[in-house]
C-alpha cells in the first residue's frame, strides 16, 4: 500500500491514499493552485493570498477527522487499500474524494468571476454540441470535469481506474447522495467546508472571528438513527455552546470579512467585468470550458486568476472594449482604486427580522432598487456619459441558521425538522435527536430570527458630483 503525506499550515502533516495522490497532481486540481480562496480580500488583508489547492486538501482532511469522531470510518488499513472494496470502505474514501475535489470547478477569484458567468447565463451565438443549458457554476462544471475526463491525467480515468463511482461521488458534492450522513457532511451548517474554512482564512487574514472550539465540537460528534438502514449526525448537547459559537463565528466572518466594505467593492467590480466580457465575447464562454475540459484542452488549465487578470490587461492596453465604464472599472481593479460607496439610509446594512416570507427584507430590496432607478435617470437625463454606478444588493444574507418558521414554510418539505439537511441537529442526554433551535436554552434559537442585510451601490467621481448637484445624496 503506498500512503503519501502533506503538511498543511492548520493540520500538520496529512496523509493521502495513492488515489489522492493521483488527483492532486492531475493538472485539473493543481489549477486550483492559481485561484485565491477569498477573491480580492488580499485588496485589504495582505496576508489572504491563500487558495482553494491549500483549502480542499483541508476539507479532505475535517472530512477525514468528522467521519472517525462519528465512527463511520474504516480502520487505516482499509482506507489505504485500493483492494479494500467493502460497502463502508467505498463510502469513506468516496467522502474523502469528495471533499477533495467540492471545489475541482472553481472560476478564477473563486466566486466573483462565476457571479459574471451566472448572470450572463448561456451564449447562444455559436452552436455547440453542449446544447443543455446548465446554471454556469462551479457545482456544474465541477461535476462535469469528474464525468467527463476519462483520458490520461482526467479525473475520470483516475477514479475508475480504482473502481469509484463517478456519478456517486458528483452527487455527494452536489448534496444529493442516496446517504443522507453523506449529504449531512458535504451540505450543512456544519459540513466538513465550513469546518475549514473558518478557520483558514482566519489564519491567513489576521482576524479572529473564525476561531471556534473545533477539537471539542470533532469530540461530541455522534450519530442518530434515521430507519430504513440510514443515520444522520448532530452534536452532543453538552457541546451546543461550542457549535453556537461556531454559527456565531461564520455570523461574524462574512459580516466582517467576506463583506468588509473595502474589499467587497472589488469583488463587484470583478463580476461586472466578467460580465461585460462574456458579453463583448472576449474570454471563455461556459460551453468553451465544457469543451475544453471533454477534449483535454489544455487551456481550461489556464482558466485561473492569472488568466483573468492578463484579460483585464489586454483588453485595457488593445483597447478591445470600447466602453469607458468598462475600462474604468478595469483601471480601477487593476491598480487598486477604489470606487466611493454612496451613502444613503436605505443603502444601511441592518439586522432585519428574517421570517418565512421576508416581507421587511423584500420591501427594502424593492425600495433600493427604486432609489438606484432613479440615480440612473439623472445620469441617464444630466450626466455626460462618464457617470456609472454599481448596486450589489444581496441575493443571500449572512445569518446564523435558517429560523424555525423558515424551514416549515420550505417548499417540498416532508416530516420532521430533524430530517431537514441543513440545520445542527443536537442529540440530547436521553438520545433523541433535535434541531439546534429547537433547545430551549439556545441562543441561536433566539438569534436565527434575524439576518444581516448588507447592500451596498458604488459610483465614481463624476456620478457621486452629478449626484449631489442634484441633491439625490
Amino acid at each position: 500500500m503506498k500512503r503519501g503525506v502533506l503538511y498543511d499550515v492548520l493540520y500538520g502533516f496529512v496523509p493521502i491514499t495513492e488515489w489522492e495522490e493521483e488527483i492532486i497532481n492531475s493538472p485539473f486540481f493543481q489549477r486550483l493552485r492559481w485561484i485565491k480562496q477569498l477573491s480580492f480580500a488580499n485588496y485589504i488583508f495582505p496576508g489572504a493570498e491563500h487558495n482553494r489547492f491549500g483549502h480542499t486538501i483541508g476539507v479532505m482532511h475535517s472530512m477525514e477527522q468528522m467521519l472517525r469522531a462519528l465512527g463511520l470510518a474504516v480502520t487505516e488499513k482499509e482506507l489505504f487499500d485500493p483492494k479494500s472494496t467493502s460497502a463502508a470502505a467505498m463510502l469513506h474514501k468516496s467522502l474523502r474524494i469528495s471533499a477533495l475535489m467540492h471545489d475541482i470547478g472553481t472560476f478564477p477569484f473563486s466566486h466573483t468571476v462565476e457571479y459574471g458567468y451566472i448572470r450572463h447565463g448561456h451564449d447562444s451565438r455559436r452552436k455547440t454540441k453542449h446544447s443543455k443549458d446548465l446554471v454556469n457554476n462551479h457545482e456544474h462544471l465541477g461535476a462535469f470535469i469528474i464525468k467527463n475526463t476519462n483520458y490520461e491525467g482526467g479525473i475520470t480515468r483516475i477514479l475508475e481506474k480504482y473502481g469509484f463511482d463517478v456519478q456517486m461521488i458528483s452527487k455527494i458534492i452536489k448534496g444529493e447522495s442516496p446517504y443522507v450522513v453523506a449529504n449531512q457532511l458535504m451540505h450543512s451548517d456544519l459540513d466538513a467546508d465550513r469546518m475549514d474554512y473558518l478557520m483558514r482564512d482566519a489564519h491567513y487574514t489576521g482576524i479572529k472571528y473564525g476561531q471556534f472550539d473545533r477539537d471539542y465540537i470533532l469530540a461530541n460528534l455522534t450519530t442518530f438513527d434515521l430507519g430504513r438502514g440510514q443515520v444522520g449526525f448532530g452534536v452532543r448537547e453538552n457541546a451546543m455552546r461550542a457549535v453556537e459559537d461556531f454559527l456565531i463565528a461564520r455570523f461574524n466572518w462574512y459580516s466582517q470579512v467576506i463583506k468588509n466594505p473595502g474589499s467587497a467593492k472589488f469583488d463587484v467590480i470583478s463580476s461586472r467585468i466578467s460580465e461585460r466580457f462574456l458579453q463583448e465575447d472576449i474570454i471563455y464562454q461556459f460551453h468553451d470550458l465544457l469543451s475544453m475540459i471533454e477534449e483535454r484542452d489544455e487551456r481550461f488549465f489556464w482558466f485561473n486568476d492569472v488568466y483573468f487578470i492578463n484579460r483585464c490587461q489586454e483588453v485595457r492596453h488593445l483597447g478591445l472594449v470600447d466602453d469607458p465604464h468598462t475600462n474604468e472599472l478595469i483601471e480601477m481593479l487593476l491598480f487598486r482604486k477604489a470606487p466611493k460607496t454612496v451613502h444613503h439610509p436605505e443603502f444601511e446594512h441592518k439586522i432585519l427580522e428574517s421570517t418565512g416570507s421576508d416581507q421587511e427584507r423584500s420591501k427594502r430590496i424593492k425600495r433600493i432598487k427604486a432609489i438606484v432607478g432613479d440615480f440612473e435617470e439623472v445620469i441617464e437625463k444630466f450626466g455626460t456619459g462618464k457617470e456609472w454606478i454599481l448596486a450589489d444588493i444581496p441575493t443571500k444574507d449572512i445569518s446564523f441558521t435558517p429560523s424555525k418558521e423558515k424551514l416549515l414554510k420550505m417548499p417540498g418539505r416532508k416530516g420532521p425538522l430533524h430530517l431537514e439537511l441543513e440545520p445542527v441537529k443536537i442529540v440530547t442526554k436521553n438520545g433523541n435527536p433535535k434541531l439546534l433551535i429547537e433547545m430551549e436554552n439556545s441562543i441561536v434559537r433566539r438569534l436565527s430570527g434575524f439576518i444581516n442585510f448588507v447592500p451596498s451601490v458604488y459610483a465614481n467621481e463624476s456620478a457621486m458630483k452629478l449626484l449631489k448637484s442634484k441633491k439625490m445624496i
